[in-house]
């Protein structure tokens, strides 16, 4: 915990520890519990809350001093949410973190940032159905589930098993499920060598997928604006964007590479104001997109919920992971019939 004051507010940050309910397989490893940080600012009279969800492994500030930046934050906290913003561009959680923070410290409700539809619980945001990596047995019995709960987008991890079980699998779905009944998006998580990927796109391409993101590792743009041009399933970047903050450098990518969708995760490419860079180039450059939670609690989804709601993007966004752990926040959110709901009936119960 730090503690330090400043002229009208102190700012204190707490780590959390939130556990799964099981192992998650992902192409980097298995995950049993995740680490996340959170930025309490306090005056008399008010409170905010912002969640710093450090993805280690794939966060660009996953690095020893990341605690000493939280203790700089509280110090200076008294500079505000923009200035604050430019001075963390190597740490895009910690910067999400303060935006929310801000936000929710200037909202009448901690919790309420963007009042919408959404919030009055009147409208709902669609959303992707995670499979998650594992034996053949028990992605089928995710797939089975997903669908009796009422999606019609499953997103599927791949690049961890074996790559002919995976296609038995998209066999499987296919056979029960008609491309019109479920979407299947497809995350390799950068699994594929440049070598390879084509072939395995085409291999893949059978079962009629709405897309692949990351086929192959993030840096290699060459590579990856060949596949974009070759592959016969639409290309999603999503790990490609982690690192690059410079509109002039965002813009170059996008149109290095043309991809047809970007995925956007806030908590690892500089917050709102980050993502929001991204998203008018896709704008301008006819690229479309979605928003992903990055696995953090509740507290950090709510944020991400409430303002993508606002975008009104139609496809389908990728925010359903508040039911992972163990020891998550008692919040509105809730998932039914494939969307994510807001209950306003429903209060909070953030507890450290």
């Amino acid at each position: 915990m730090g503690e330090f004051d400043t002229l009208h507010m102190q700012a204190d940050y707490y780590k959390y520890s939130l556990n799964f309910k099981r192992p998650s397989g992902t192409s980097r490893g298995v995950l049993t519990t995740k680490e996340t940080w959170f930025l309490i600012l306090r005056s008399e009279e008010k409170t905010g809350i912002g969640e710093c969800g450090i993805l280690r492994s794939l966060s660009i500030d996953d690095r020893p001093d990341y605690e000493e930046k939280l203790k700089w934050v509280c110090k200076k906290i008294s500079l505000g949410a923009e200035i604050l913003w430019e001075e963390l561009q190597e740490f895009p959680s910690i910067q999400y973190g303060v935006e929310i923070a801000f936000r929710s410290f200037e909202s009448k409700d901690p919790f309420l940032l963007y009042p919408s539809k959404f919030t009055a619980g009147k409208d709902a945001i669609p959303i992707n159905g995670l499979v998650w990596m594992g034996e053949k047995a028990y992605m089928k019995e995710q797939i089975s589930e997903k669908v009796n709960s009422g999606f019609n987008c499953i997103k599927l991890k791949i690049g961890a098993i074996d790559f002919q079980a995976e296609l038995d699998l998209l066999k499987y779905i296919r056979k029960e499920f008609s491309s019109e009944k479920i979407e299947i998006r497809v995350d390799a998580n950068g699994a594929f060598s440049p070598t390879e990927a084509l072939n395995k796109l085409e291999q893949l391409s059978r079962y009629e997928i709405h897309s692949i993101e990351q086929p192959i590792k993030a840096g290699q743009w060459i590579e990856m604006a060949h596949l974009c041009r070759e592959s016969p399933i639409p290309v999603a970047l999503d790990e490609e964007l982690i690192g690059i903050t410079s509109v002039t450098k965002k813009q170059e990518l996008i149109q290095m590479i043309k991809p047809r969708y970007l995925i956007f995760k806030p908590s690892l490419i500089g917050g709102i104001r980050g993502t929001t860079e991204w998203l008018d180039l896709a704008e301008e450059n006819n690229c479309e997109w979605w928003v992903t939670s990055a696995l953090e609690s509740n507290v950090g989804l709510n944020a991400i919920s409430q303002w993508t709601y606002t975008l009104q993007s139609p496809l389908p966004q990728g925010l359903g992971t508040g039911g992972l752990y163990t020891n998550n926040f008692e919040s509105p959110l809730e998932v039914q019939n494939g969307t994510l709901q807001y209950d306003p009936n429903k209060s909070w119960d953030f507890n450290l």
